[in-house]
């Protein structure tokens, strides 16, 4: 029986981790503000388990009786929490917020009652030295065990809402073991026999409707029809389409963000790839050798195609789950012109940063087309260091081009990566284009030397011509430079101010 208890702290420790770290992917998903979320989220779970360890004194008689009920309600709540959170978001999202912080405070106090109740009944036959130093240590294993499965294994192979219902059916699963180790002290057995098994069946039929939930709930957020998604180690994938004249087509969102619109992502790639690619063939020679890192859409690397010159366009992208998706979806590929099944293009699947580390090439152009520093994963592809390692892979006379938010929506955002990119040593020249799908975007060149606007452009471009390139450059008042601070390593500056620029819209 020790045993067996002891067990189940484990399992008690990772379902309730699990349940925690689903509730703040979830927030990050939904809401959008990954720092602030996770951290309030966990904070919030582990105030609740002091909540639930002091109201555990309260529990006197029946203690089996208390335990087998509190890991049902675990079971029942912890498991359907995913879901309930993602149907909420479709219909009520106004009260999203609310009913996030409520179940994670309920399951939080439900866990905090639970394990003072395992260390009280195994007090009958353990010393208490003992018995702290087992309780705790199978706890903390349940804690490793999780944090190391859920973002690997759990979350990429089940889906979120999945892997609630099956750490659901586990504390399920426990309750039944108590039922069957304290069957002569229950009282009533059969009432408890019953909730136990009534209990798994709604979890097993969840387990079997999760991913028309999941599909349901995406259809509703998204408002168009979701024809693909899946969750990679990295990021949530999901592509929408809305057919039909005047419509946005296809749109690709991660982890919630809109990366593209068909309808109008010529006009953002266009606007990326060409003013650095024509300003070097002005020069004389025409790039041979271009890096993309990120944009595992092709997209970027279908504009770099366009000029014969090119001899290997290297993509670093971190995320094989999208260019396998951009390659061999045929709609998708169709999109990008098939330009990822191209014999110069060479598709590597690591972290830029890493690669930059470890790389000793050089290209002519480099671009960089990272998703918004929305977390410090991310915002470190934004830092002084990330731009000093990409001024070391830029030939003498290259050009490196650089995604960078909305000057109007986020402009402190906008100007922190000029500064940043400027006290590297690096010549930066910042421009922006109209995207409606994202409205005024902006995007920063980076050189060692000044960079001049090139006179001719690639024949059959739908946004850009010599005209009207020009204009890119021209930043009116509500969008024009402000004092900011370089984002570090250390600080990390650019990922809060983004998030409280971008938190205001709508508000």
């Amino acid at each position: 029986m020790d045993v067996a208890l002891l067990a189940s702290v484990f399992v008690v420790s990772a379902c309730g981790l699990v349940y925690e770290l689903a509730a703040g992917a979830l927030a990050s998903y939904l809401l959008g503000d990954s720092v602030l979320q996770f951290s309030t989220v966990i904070g919030a779970y582990l105030f609740a388990m002091g909540i639930g360890s002091y109201l555990s004194r309260f529990f006197e008689r029946q203690l089996p009786a208390h335990f087998l009920r509190i890991e049902l309600l675990v079971a029942l709540v912890g498991g359907a929490l995913p879901a309930l959170l993602f149907i909420a978001n479709a219909w009520f999202p106004g009260a999203f917020r609310f009913l996030l912080y409520a179940l994670v405070l309920l399951v939080g106090t439900l866990v905090g009652l639970e394990i003072p109740l395992v260390m009280r009944i195994l007090k009958r036959n353990v010393a208490l030295k003992d018995l702290v130093s087992q309780v705790l240590t199978f706890d903390y294993l349940g804690a490793l065990a999780v944090s190391l499965a859920f973002p690997l294994v759990l979350v990429p192979q089940l889906g979120l809402v999945r892997t609630g219902l099956l750490f659901g059916l586990m504390n399920a699963a426990v309750a039944l073991w108590a039922l069957w180790l304290f069957r002569h002290e229950l009282r009533q057995f059969k009432a408890h026999a019953l909730a136990c098994f009534a209990t798994l069946g709604a979890l097993a039929g969840g387990m079997a409707a999760a991913d028309h939930i999941t599909t349901w709930a995406e259809d509703k957020m998204y408002q168009d029809r979701v024809v693909f998604a899946s969750t990679s180690p990295y990021q949530r994938i999901v592509v929408t389409n809305a057919p039909g004249e005047g419509r946005v087509g296809y749109r690709l969102f991660l982890n919630g963000n809109l990366q593209f619109a068909q309808r109008d992502e010529y006009r953002y790639h266009e606007a990326l790839v060409h003013p650095v690619m024509a300003a070097f063939s002005a020069s004389g020679a025409a790039p041979k050798r271009v890096a993309v890192l990120g944009g595992g859409d092709g997209m970027a690397v279908r504009e770099i195609l366009k000029y014969p010159g090119v001899e290997q366009v290297t993509l670093v992208e971190l995320d094989p789950a999208m260019t396998t998706l951009f390659t061999q979806q045929p709609v998708l590929a169709q999109l990008n012109g098939a330009s990822l099944s191209s014999p110069k293009v060479r598709v590597i699947n690591t972290d830029a940063f890493s690669w930059l580390e470890q790389s000793t090439e050089t290209f002519d152009v480099i671009v960089v087309d990272f998703p918004d520093p929305t977390n410090f994963s991310i915002g470190k592809l934004y830092t002084n260091a990330f731009y000093g390692l990409l001024d070391k892979h830029l030939s003498a006379s290259g050009y490196a081009v650089i995604q960078t938010t909305s000057p109007l929506v986020a402009r402190k955002s906008f100007w922190t990566v000029v500064h940043t990119m400027e006290s590297v040593g690096l010549t930066a020249t910042p421009y922006h284009a109209h995207v409606p799908s994202f409205g005024e975007w902006g995007y920063v060149i980076a050189s060692r030397r000044p960079y001049r606007l090139p006179t001719t452009l690639p024949a059959g471009l739908r946004f850009l011509n010599p005209q009207s390139l020009p204009l890119l450059f021209d930043f009116p008042q509500d969008m024009d430079r402000v004092p900011t601070e370089v984002n570090r390593l250390s600080n990390q500056v650019l990922v809060t101010t983004y998030e409280a620029e971008w938190g205001k819209v709508g508000r």
